[in-house]
């Protein structure tokens, strides 16, 4: 099977792609603080950033294991984004590619090694309605999934106060915020470059 884009419109090149996210990244995640430990790896610049063109799930799990080991041989990358601009337009596709990915992990002996994180542009939480600003917390430019150091992710909790609480923070600050806000700097990310 060749590979297929859903989307009608053509995605923006992968270079705006990158820098959408990496403004969506800067904007949202870190200026919310929705994750207290992206700011050091954008300073770092040890994020990895891979544009897939592809919504063939063979083709997507490929990426996952290449991105797997390019992680194994290049200790200077911290995390991998591997972002999926017009592929997976319905978020619960785009779930079964996220649980093709963890069990591609299991299959390959990746489990604690690494571990995948999920976001999509239509992300909802299972008992939150779809407009719920806390759905943002999660709800990125393109559909993306987000490979992670399990040993990094460990030492980086093991020092940060309250790690559990760190998702209820941002539910409570997003819904504070609420969805006209959310909405809005999202939104702000797509101008980038485009």
């Amino acid at each position: 099977m060749s590979d297929l884009f859903l989307s009608q419109n053509s995605p923006p090149s992968d270079q705006v792609v990158i820098a959408q996210t990496l403004a969506w990244l800067k904007t949202v995640v870190v200026g919310c603080n929705f994750c207290p430990f992206a700011s050091r790896e954008i300073q770092r610049g040890s994020i990895h950033f891979e544009v897939i063109r592809s919504a063939v799930p063979e083709t997507c799990l490929e990426a996952v294991l290449r991105e797997c080991k390019r992680l194994d041989e290049d200790v200077a990358i911290e995390t991998t984004l591997l972002l999926f601009p017009g592929a997976f337009p319905e978020f619960d596709d785009f779930l079964g590619l996220l649980e093709l990915g963890e069990n591609l992990l299991f299959d390959q002996d990746y489990e604690g090694i690494y571990q995948i994180a999920s976001f999509h542009e239509a992300y909802c939480f299972a008992d939150a309605p779809a407009g719920d600003p806390a759905n943002f917390t999660n709800r990125s430019l393109y559909p993306m999934l987000h490979l992670l150091r399990e040993s990094s992710l460990d030492r980086a909790l093991e020092s940060y106060p309250d790690p559990e609480g760190i998702p209820e923070r941002n539910i409570a600050f997003a819904r504070r915020k609420g969805l006209a806000y959310m909405q809005l700097l999202r939104e702000a990310c797509l101008e980038t470059m485009s």
